[in-house]
């Protein structure tokens, strides 16, 4: 088998690489949402994590990369059990951290750092610079007087690179530039010399000429003092200098991972691709470069679209990537934005107001005294319209008073092998993501999609 052939695989494995010092797999982090006002309406699940697996091994940077919506902060926090996953596994050196009680989890609180995205929220003002950096000493119980902490403070103000470190002690930190905070958040965190950090989003509020200075620091300090990072950012560049593998995260769900290279070098998801068309190009013999970005904002985790998550902004859609009612509804709307006005006023007059449209995953049923013509004009404009979601349409069927169109099956992707990564994508073979379980077969795609 050549190494382009896909296989169907259990994502985050790692071959002969050793122990990981963190193990996540399918790890869900479910937020419940109230109803209406008093108590009126259901309530509805927001699936900010949902079914994610990898492994950091020890000495390496991970980096977590997607848009803003995509998960990123909340699994950082999840796999530090800040925020309570919902379930999955978590192991950290081989033990479970999800049946821990907080009581249990605070000695290892030493050993897992975070360091926050905004220095401004995350800094007490009403501490000085020596007593915050110092705090979380005294929580641990790791220093027995003032003058011992006090001396662990300064040497570790000295080691970000606050110099002289005597002269922060006493100040506050809205005394400090933006850079300066956040050497000071580095430093709060590291002071109780953790093995694992999080970094969430650490260079995001900076200056492009502190930002550069301080990941040059992350990484000094990764090499000095021995440490494993997550990094989690929205920014690609960011992530290739820092990063040893990357997980390229949408809508709660990795959809590709792999080492930092391959995925800069040779991106097989098509919003890999997107994300890194985003990215500005200093060499200007290749700013005529094609963008491909997606279409539209990321949906709302409390309503991820049916089958593959990203295939209503994705520009590969095919027929089973999951296309369903509503994407049908919004590539008329889509199109009534770039037709003339006669045009729109004539198809509006047509299909009348969409939102009188029966809209279900598997069908749209439009009401109409016209059927027979909005049937013939829905089988000739269809494949024209902005988006592919005409090329899952099983069939336009008129009835009594209306029109259905009716799409056939769209399974969630399943994880597989792709070139030395692991993609989540149906272009590369349909892998069918079912609890769990990654299905190669067709027929079983086409079944476990219609038994959704």
């Amino acid at each position: 088998m050549s190494e382009d052939e896909p296989t169907a695989v259990v994502s985050g494995s790692d071959g002969d690489r050793g122990e990981p010092l963190l193990s996540v797999r399918d790890l869900k982090t479910h937020f419940v949402q109230g109803g209406k006002l008093f108590g009126r309406g259901g309530e509805t699940v927001v699936k900010a994590v949902d079914g994610v697996s990898f492994d950091v091994h020890p000495g390496e940077v991970f980096g977590l990369v997607g848009e803003s919506g995509s998960g990123k902060s909340t699994l950082g926090r999840s796999i530090l059990k800040l925020v309570q996953p919902t379930s999955g596994e978590v192991r950290y050196r081989g033990r479970d951290l999800m049946p821990l009680r907080e009581r249990e989890m605070r000695p290892l609180r030493r050993e897992l750092g975070l360091i926050f995205q905004d220095p401004n929220a995350s800094l007490n003002p009403a501490m000085t610079i020596g007593q915050g950096v110092g705090h979380p000493l005294h929580i641990h119980e790791m220093v027995s007087s003032r003058a011992e902490a006090r001396k662990r403070v300064i040497d570790m103000l000295e080691r970000v690179g606050l110099h002289p470190a005597e002269s922060f002690l006493d100040r506050y930190p809205e005394d400090l530039s933006g850079g300066q905070k956040q050497r000071l958040v580095i430093a709060r965190t590291l002071i109780t010399e953790p093995k694992f950090v999080v970094a969430d989003e650490p260079v995001a509020a900076l200056d492009m000429s502190v930002r550069a200075r301080v990941l040059e620091l992350m990484l000094e300090l990764k090499r000095d003092l021995d440490l494993t990072y997550v990094f989690i950012t929205h920014d690609l560049a960011t992530a290739r200098f820092l990063c040893d593998r990357i997980g390229i995260l949408y809508l709660g769900e990795f959809v590709e991972q792999g080492p930092s290279e391959l995925l800069f070098d040779d991106p097989r998801h098509p919003y890999t691709r997107s994300l890194l068309s985003a990215i500005p190009l200093p060499d200007t013999r290749r700013r005529d470069r094609v963008k491909v970005l997606p279409r539209g904002e990321i949906p709302d985790a409390s309503r991820p679209p049916a089958g593959c998550r990203f295939h209503p902004r994705c520009p590969d859609a095919f027929e089973v990537c999951g296309w369903q009612g509503q994407d049908l509804v919004d590539a008329i709307e889509d199109r009534w934005t770039k037709v003339d006005r006669d045009t729109a006023d004539r198809e509006l007059e047509l299909l009348g107001r969409l939102g009188d449209a029966e809209v279900a995953t598997t069908f749209v049923r439009f009401p109409s005294r016209e059927p027979d013509t909005v049937a013939e004009w829905l089988r000739s404009v269809g494949p024209e319209l902005p988006a592919n979601v005409f090329s899952a349409v099983t069939g336009v069927e008129v009835e009594p008073g209306g029109v259905v169109v009716r799409f056939g099956p769209g399974p969630e992707p399943g994880v597989q092998k792709v070139a030395g990564r692991d993609v989540a994508c149906h272009l590369h073979g349909v892998v069918v993501r079912r609890d769990g379980v990654h299905v190669g077969d067709p027929a079983e795609a086409e079944a476990a999609a219609t038994s959704r």
